[in-house]
């Protein structure tokens, strides 16, 4: 992202449009366009004969260099097979954000779940579509994932509907032992876990998960939205990047937050239920069943 930031504001200021620069590359426009949007990378010798063309000074070249030499390690590509451009995209922002925004009102963010937690949801959403092989594939990239957590300076605020915490995903025993990594993962000053109770009645952002990134480089902050018809990111530039963040920050004020979310996630932890609830619900001929 920084990289093809840096590419486009170097070709403005260059006063050069896509189509002459593909012209004096000897490329065709739609290579040119596909790197400025990301879609493919560029070569260490291909960018050392763009930015001589844009007149870059030699230190911004080598700053420019090392991005692109950075931008060709992916870390997640063994898993290609299993996740879209769109899950890549989140990926890449999730790993240099420094600050992460989440919501979720129905289970644990990915980057807070345990093993077992983890693998209990995957197999949920996915055993329709994947083999059992490669669902445990992505309950190793789940994790590999939570390396982000790890990094200097970056913060993560998170809220979570009591729903989130109530539900005993896997059972008992997994919930159990997820709350108490929440938990645990609170107790670090740039984390911070808050739960948003039942008492507090409806919310305009109750309706699905979404994730806001700012960066600390000069790149828009972004949406992350997951829906029943698929993911989609949205860019700062819209109102609806701006509509979130406001929702963010009413669900952040209501929240509970702090010593007391901790204390309470030790709490449900401690009082779960050996089974969940089983609720009786009555047959077409008024008979109660299971």
């Amino acid at each position: 992202m920084r990289l093809r930031t840096e590419l486009r504001r170097a070709r403005t200021e260059a006063r050069m449009t896509q189509k002459r620069v593909a012209q004096v590359m000897e490329w065709s426009p739609s290579k040119l366009l596909r790197i400025e949007a990301g879609e493919v990378g560029i070569s260490v010798n291909d960018l050392r004969s763009l930015l001589a063309l844009y007149g870059i000074a030699e230190a911004a070249v080598d700053a420019l260099l090392d991005l692109s030499r950075g931008s060709r390690k992916m870390p997640f590509s063994e898993y290609r097979d299993l996740y879209g451009k769109e899950f890549f995209d989140f990926l890449a922002m999730e790993s240099a954000a420094f600050a992460t925004r989440s919501f979720e009102p129905l289970a644990v963010p990915g980057l807070l779940q345990t093993e077992e937690y983890a693998t209990e949801v995957i197999k949920t959403y996915t055993s329709d579509r994947y083999s059992e092989e490669q669902r445990a594939r992505m309950v190793e990239a789940r994790m590999l994932r939570q390396e982000t957590l790890d990094r200097d300076h970056a913060e993560f605020y998170f809220v979570l509907d009591e729903s989130v915490i109530r539900r005993q995903v896997g059972g008992a025993g997994v919930m159990r032992k997820q709350l108490r990594r929440l938990a645990e993962l609170a107790a670090h000053p740039q984390r911070q876990i808050m739960i948003f109770p039942f008492s507090r009645g409806s919310h305009p952002a109750s309706l699905a998960p979404f994730t806001l990134f700012e960066f600390e480089e000069d790149l828009d902050p972004y949406l992350y939205l997951e829906n029943s018809r698929g993911t989609h990111t949205v860019a700062t530039v819209t109102d609806e990047y701006a509509t979130y963040f406001d929702l963010f920050l009413g669900l952040e004020e209501r929240a509970i937050k702090g010593d007391r979310a901790t204390r309470i996630l030790l709490q449900v932890a401690e009082h779960l239920e050996t089974e969940p609830l089983d609720f009786q619900v009555p047959d077409d001929h008024g008979t109660p069943e299971a």
